[in-house]
C-alpha cells in the first residue's frame, strides 16, 4: 500500500468531492471557522463548496497559493486535513475554549492550526 500526502491544490474538486462525500464534514466544508457567524443559515453548501474550491485552488497545480492536503491511499483521494495560519480562521479569535487560560497574540500569522480532518469511507479503520 502506497500513501502520498500533496497540497490541495494539486488535488482535483472531484477528488476533494469523494473525500468528502455526503457525511456532515460534506455539508461543512470546513468553513465553520472561516465564516462569522452562523454558517448554516448564512450560506447555502454550494457556497460553502465553492470557497473550499476557491480556497485551495484544486485542480491548480501551479497556483501560488492553497490550504489544506489531500492524501492518496493506492492512488485513491483517502483524507483531507484543513490547515493554515490561525489568522484564516476569523471565527476562531471569538472562540472562549480556544483562549481559556492563554495570552498569545490571537493575529499571530506564524501560528498554524488543523480545525478539520476527514477520511474518506472505506479508508477507516475500525479499532
Amino acid at each position: 500500500m502506497s500513501t502520498e500526502v500533496v497540497p490541495a491544490n494539486a488535488a482535483s474538486p472531484e477528488d476533494i468531492d469523494a473525500i468528502f462525500g455526503t457525511a456532515d464534514a460534506g455539508r461543512c466544508r470546513c468553513q465553520r471557522f472561516k465564516v462569522v457567524g452562523w454558517i448554516w443559515r448564512d450560506s447555502t453548501l454550494d457556497e460553502r463548496v465553492d470557497r473550499l474550491y476557491e480556497q485551495t485552488a484544486c485542480g491548480e497545480p501551479d497556483a501560488p497559493a492553497t490550504s489544506g492536503l489531500v492524501a492518496y491511499v493506492d492512488g485513491e483521494p483517502a483524507g483531507w486535513v484543513a490547515v493554515e495560519p490561525r489568522t484564516a480562521y476569523p471565527k476562531l479569535r471569538g472562540l472562549r475554549v480556544p483562549w481559556a487560560g492563554r495570552d498569545e497574540d490571537k493575529d499571530d500569522a506564524d501560528v498554524w492550526v488543523v480545525t478539520c480532518f476527514v477520511v474518506r469511507r472505506g479508508f477507516r479503520v475500525a479499532a
